[in-house]
């Protein structure tokens, strides 16, 4: 079993930048960075197979390479093209596996281990669903790439469209209980304190 962290590298103005409004440019790649730390440390914890960190724009940024010492993680540059094409190639290299962004803070180790045994007990493709109408965490078992091809990413669709594809395909599917991510100002609510300490919060009229 591989989990695949996906990630930007916490640069300022170009990291969680829809949260700029609420922590600054600075601050967000900061929250970003932690957010990364977190769900790094949360994959290690299952103990459910290797952790490899699938890095954006490449692996060279020094943050991935600290991520790499401390969870003993493997680095992989993310491919080009869209978020699916992103995603299909790194689950190509091999299945089952788990593919997971940063930004979802109540994603844990016992989660991606639920995850997990769904994969192995028969399921094809197993979802963690966002409360905005997408997924925080996809696994799969076998090889889909029409679950990618010409989504509407970050639209409330995406969810109930992968559901679809993978009902008229035959692909049996597992859905875990849905989970936050932290992608607008109002998402701040679901971070942990811990996350958000000493950021420059900032309250928005």
């Amino acid at each position: 079993m591989r989990i695949l962290v996906f990630a930007r590298a916490p640069i300022a103005g170009e990291a969680k930048t829809r949260l700029i409004p609420a922590l600054g440019a600075v601050g967000a790649a900061e929250l970003h960075r932690r957010l990364v730390r977190r769900v790094l440390g949360e994959a290690v914890a299952a103990r459910i197979g290797v952790v490899e960190l699938w890095c954006a724009p490449d692996a060279g940024h020094p943050f991935f390479s600290e991520c790499r010492r401390e969870y003993g993680c493997s680095l992989h540059p993310q491919a080009p093209g869209d978020l699916g094409q992103r995603m299909r190639v790194a689950l190509e290299v091999g299945l089952p596996a788990l593919l997971l962004g940063s930004d979802a803070p109540r994603l844990d180790a016992v989660t991606m281990q639920v995850a997990a045994r769904a994969l192995r007990s028969g399921n094809d493709c197993v979802l963690v669903p966002a409360l905005d109408g997408g997924y925080v965490m996809i696994g799969l078992a076998a090889p889909a790439a029409g679950l990618f091809h010409e989504m509407a990413w970050g639209s409330p669709g995406v969810l109930a469209e992968t559901r679809r594809r993978c009902a008229s395909t035959g692909l049996t599917l597992a859905e875990l209980d849905p989970s936050p991510d932290v992608d607008r100002p109002d998402d701040l609510r679901h971070c942990p304190a811990e996350l958000l300490r000493g950021l420059p919060l900032r309250t928005l009229g």
